[in-house]
């Protein structure tokens, strides 16, 4: 069994908002730059229905027995189609919602996410340039609280590809993305899961000490990890793996892979590499199902 803790949704919805701010800079049309994106990256823009977007994820997931997968909304008018997406799937696809709480009325909007039926969170603070354990959220992090709904918090180093290439690049300010603000989060609401992506993105020393000092912090194992050429010495997914077994266990690790665009659909490349790595360090069949997949059915199934 293998569940997906970290995948984009990236339906129409979210290539249409992109553009549309790409067009606002550059002064060209939407659909011209969205065109020049497609002939340049050779990425499939999604269907307009979402209906089909889901098919399509349905049978990627299927084709590499994939059972679930957390499919985040990556940018606020994308919360509608994730949750459409969430229903339309059986539960297959579990919709997380991105929330900017740069303004009152947009953690208001990711609490109403959660209660039409969102399951997580996606925060971004080098994007909005927040603290993660502000006041501001503590409305956000009860309802979450309230409803088992983990907090996913991007911490490091944070690259949109597509943003870049359109010409939208956010100002990021990483001094904002650090573990230890996580884990001051998680101190304050001990009933809220908060998973911190990609080991720390980075700031992999921090993400352990993060999850050393908090029992509610976790981690997932998303993405390339290219962050690891930002570390000292030689430092390879199986060292990774190792240290994160010796903070977090088995029992707090989700398996992830960002996967988010197709045709390349589903990252099995890299959920290979990952199972390869805790085969060298011996990692048992029980601890390596938990992070496969029970350990995210645990956060998302629990009553």
């Amino acid at each position: 069994m293998t569940c997906d803790a970290h995948t984009h949704f990236f339906s129409r919805h979210f290539f249409l908002a992109l553009a549309g701010q790409a067009a606002a800079v550059s002064g060209r049309p939407a659909s011209e730059l969205l065109d020049e994106l497609i002939t340049n990256t050779r990425i499939e823009l999604p269907s307009e229905s979402t209906a089909e977007h889901v098919e399509r994820w349905i049978t990627e997931l299927d084709r590499h027995d994939v059972q679930r997968a957390v499919s985040f909304a990556s940018a606020p008018p994308e919360v509608a189609a994730v949750l459409e997406a969430g229903a339309a799937s059986e539960g297959r696809l579990i919709p997380y919602l991105v929330c900017d709480p740069s303004t009152d009325a947009g953690v208001d909007a990711a609490i109403s996410g959660l209660r039409d039926g969102g399951r997580g969170v996606l925060l971004f603070p080098a994007i909005g340039r927040f603290d993660p354990s502000d006041e501001l959220l503590d409305g956000l992090y009860e309802e979450a609280a309230s409803r088992r709904a983990p907090v996913v918090v991007h911490c490091g180093v944070l690259q949109i590809k597509l943003r870049d290439l359109l010409g939208v690049r956010p100002r990021y300010d990483v001094r904002w993305a650090t573990p230890l603000s996580v884990s001051a989060a998680a101190e304050r609401h001990r009933r809220v899961a908060f998973v911190i992506p990609h080991f720390g993105g980075g700031f992999f020393r921090e993400a352990l000490i993060a999850g050393a000092q908090s029992p509610n912090v976790l981690v997932d194992t998303s993405s390339s990890n290219s962050w690891t050429a930002t570390q000292e010495g030689q430092l390879d997914l199986e060292s990774v793996f190792a240290r994160a077994l010796g903070v977090f266990g088995p029992e707090r690790i989700l398996f992830g892979t960002d996967s988010c665009t197709f045709p390349r659909g589903w990252r099995n490349d890299l959920f290979e590499a990952q199972d390869a790595a805790l085969d060298e360090l011996g990692v048992d069949a029980d601890a390596k199902r938990r992070i496969f997949g029970e350990n995210l059915l645990r956060l998302i199934d629990s009553e």
